[in-house]
């Protein structure tokens, strides 16, 4: 017999709806939960194992999609309306209504986000430092403002609609991180970060990671030697196995 309760959540807020997935121990007392932010075209499944590893071992965790986050997303809004600031309102509607679960001990809540999700989870950990407790980031892409300021440096210059990578995004996501710095924006969050990254990421550069580890008052980044932008099935198991470690020591 199992000894967690895996089941569908759904979330509304802003007149659209969050689905996801929550993954709780079967327990009397109230347990630590992770937050999980999928990256860009990602979907809650992408963090299924790492979920099911903390929820065996007495962790919670809720992975959902970012709404018009992915062409399979199955939470509200058409990709063309989803933005970085549309996904960090989703993951802060996502933490406000999780810190109030009976079960969940809301002292004590983390967040983790890959990629796209990672630049999510640092922007929306800066305002809600006190609510919680550590953030883990998987090779987050502090690049992507860089990216299309480099792609459409001129506002007159962003289409309506633009196909990129089997997704098409709408002006909205180009123009709100039209001449945004990311490294602006992040690092005031002053408990503990832990980053992974890979040595031969060529989406998101390693010293992207790199820069964020020297701009918190307490972060580290481990750096996983071979591993690219999605890290192999030993990669992962050994973030999942890190993940329940940072937990444990600051919970």
């Amino acid at each position: 017999m199992k000894n967690y309760e895996k089941k569908e959540v759904k979330i509304k807020h802003n007149d659209r709806e969050i689905y996801g997935v929550s993954y709780m121990p079967i327990t009397s007392k109230n347990c630590p939960v992770v937050i999980f932010s999928h990256g860009f075209n990602g979907t809650n499944a992408d963090f299924s194992m790492n979920s099911e590893y903390l929820a065996v071992n007495g962790v919670g965790a809720y992975c959902f999609d970012f709404c018009g986050g992915s062409v399979n997303s199955q939470s509200d809004l058409k990709t063309t309306e989803m933005s970085i600031f549309t996904e960090k309102e989703d993951l802060c509607t996502v933490i406000d209504t999780i810190k109030d679960w009976e079960n969940v001990d809301r002292d004590n809540i983390f967040l983790f986000g890959g990629s796209q999700g990672g630049l999510v989870t640092a922007l929306a950990a800066e305002e809600y430092i006190e609510k919680i407790k550590g953030i883990l980031l998987l090779f987050p892409a502090f690049c992507i403002a860089d990216n299309w300021n480099e792609r459409f440096p001129k506002l007159d210059s962003i289409p309506d609609n633009y196909e990129f990578w089997g997704v098409t995004l709408g002006r909205v996501f180009i123009e709100s991180i039209h001449g945004y710095n990311v490294f602006e924006h992040i690092g005031k969050f002053h408990k503990n970060v832990l980053i992974f990254h890979g040595d031969l990421d060529e989406i998101v550069p390693l010293e992207y990671g790199e820069r964020a580890a020297k701009l918190y008052p307490h972060a580290r980044i481990e750096v996983f030697s071979g591993e690219g932008h999605g890290f192999s099935e030993a990669g992962n198991k050994k973030v999942a196995d890190m993940t329940f470690e940072f937990v444990k020591a600051n919970a």
